[in-house]
């Protein structure tokens, strides 16, 4: 199938903007809002945002061969004006919001069926687990990474201009209002929910509020809408009757409509459960880590059930699951050490699912954990740390690295407290001093959990044992 054809007058109109210079019939084929990576021939946002305005840099984009650029008439008066390169400019009220129209209108003009995820936690395996899923019998899209804020989903469903039959893309958020932002700009037929935690809790007053900002995924829906919930989430069911159209959930505690029964974790090899669906029943095998990865699985089961994707299929694709980069990626160096790659992110629930899956591993001579202070966790931090660093102490850890500032401190004195020997537990304030630790301790035999928010770095930990012990 031929893509959309996307021109400067298409722009301007989508957008409530004016061709000011050039031809209006000049065709964008890809946007880019980084003046450094910009390509030969792509289409210039110039976004403003905290730190950078990209108005300062639409002359360095349309040198660097940029075809034209999207720019706002206040800022953007005298761009063109200036004896600069040429290029065909759209001149616009607000450049993001024009993004998002963009967006909207591509969106719109595809005919692609797109599904959104959101959760506190496990938005991007949940989407790449459903994405392979539906790649069974449909052509999907899946955005990259997690773009998934009011410029990433933009420019994700900008690519739609290629009229895949699914987009699978995911919604994030840390203050109210974005999500009902994203399901305007997305407008999903279906939505899938997956979970309620405690990431974030620093702009939030409490769990609940959470799932009030995570509940704006119920809104602008349709009764011919989706929305797929976790029946074992008691602030997503009860939030989910609101839901206008249909509700097709999922679990393992409690009845649902997609459930896994007679559940085997299988430690460091994955997960076997019995699934009862309404297509059937099948028996899901998958190497993904943790109870948290197989509500994952099912979610994404749900989701490719409603879109009539064979059983037969769920399950063969479900035996070849990979985690992504740094999300519970399983790592068998051939030094002989074992790591649990988590470093993407953390936050005390997604923590505590992590300890559990170390406690219940076998077949290791010793456990150790390299935890990332958790950040976002605003008033509640130093709580929130010490019951994670008590949960360490009941792990069967041998030693415990904590990384960060004080609420880091914090966990780390925790886990004393809970019966740890003090010359076990270890607290530095950087990666750097991590490592270190970890180079020194770390042996053949020995199982290794890395975890923590992006911003620790926790991910260095990682590379270095790989670069020591390959």
């Amino acid at each position: 199938m031929s893509a959309l054809t996307l021109t400067a007058a298409g722009i301007a109109q989508a957008s409530g903007g004016q061709v000011v210079q050039g031809d209006p019939e000049t065709r964008i084929e890809s946007v880019s809002i980084d003046s450094r990576s910009v390509q030969p021939g792509q289409f210039f946002v110039a976004i403003r945002g905290d730190r950078f305005d990209g108005h300062d840099f639409v002359q360095a984009a349309l040198t660097a061969g940029a075809i034209g650029a999207l720019i706002e008439a206040e800022r953007g008066a005298r761009i063109g004006e200036q004896g600069g390169q040429p290029g065909v400019l759209v001149r616009v009220a607000d450049t993001t919001r024009a993004l998002q129209s963009i967006a909207r209108d591509v969106r719109r003009r595809s005919g692609t069926k797109v599904v959104a995820i959101t959760g506190s936690a496990g938005k991007t395996t949940t989407k790449e687990i459903t994405a392979e899923f539906l790649s069974a019998r449909y052509r999907v899209f899946r955005n990259k990474g997690n773009l998934n804020n009011h410029i990433g989903l933009p420019l994700s469903l900008l690519e739609l201009r290629s009229q895949p039959e699914i987009a699978v893309v995911e919604l994030g958020m840390n203050h109210p209002g974005e999500i009902r932002t994203l399901i305007g700009i997305a407008e999903p037929e279906v939505r899938v929910w997956t979970n309620v935690g405690d990431a974030h809790m620093g702009f939030f007053e409490s769990p609940d509020a959470i799932a009030d900002a995570k509940a704006e995924v119920l809104e602008q829906a349709g009764p011919a809408d989706v929305l797929v919930a976790n029946a074992d989430d008691p602030r997503i069911t009860a939030r989910a009757s609101r839901f206008p159209g249909r509700v097709l959930t999922f679990g393992v505690d409690n009845a649902a409509d997609v459930r896994a029964t007679e559940v085997r974790m299988q430690g460091l090899d994955g997960t076997v459960a019995n699934v009862i669906t309404p297509a059937g029943n099948v028996q899901l095998q998958t190497p993904l880590l943790g109870r948290g990865n197989l509500a994952n699985v099912l979610a994404a089961t749900a989701t490719a059930i409603h879109f009539g994707v064979p059983l037969d299929a769920i399950r063969e694709r479900a035996a070849r699951l990979t985690a992504a980069s740094h999300r519970g990626e399983l790592l068998r160096l051939p030094g002989g050490i074992t790591i649990i790659d988590d470093s993407y992110n953390s936050s005390p629930s997604a923590l505590m699912r992590a300890l559990e899956l170390v406690a219940a591993a076998e077949g290791c001579a010793r456990k150790i954990a390299v935890l990332g202070e958790m950040l976002e966790l605003g008033a509640h931090a130093g709580r929130l740390h010490r019951e994670c660093g008590a949960a360490a102490a009941q792990s069967g850890l041998s030693i415990v690295i904590a990384v960060g500032g004080e609420p880091a401190r914090s966990l780390a004195d925790a886990a004393i407290a809970g019966g740890m020997p003090v010359e076990c537990v270890h607290h530095v304030p950087a990666k750097q001093d991590a490592a270190k630790l970890a180079l020194q301790f770390v042996r053949p035999g020995d199982l290794v959990l890395v975890k923590g928010s992006r911003g620790i770095g926790t991910d260095y930990v990682v590379e270095q044992l790989r670069r020591e012990f390959a």
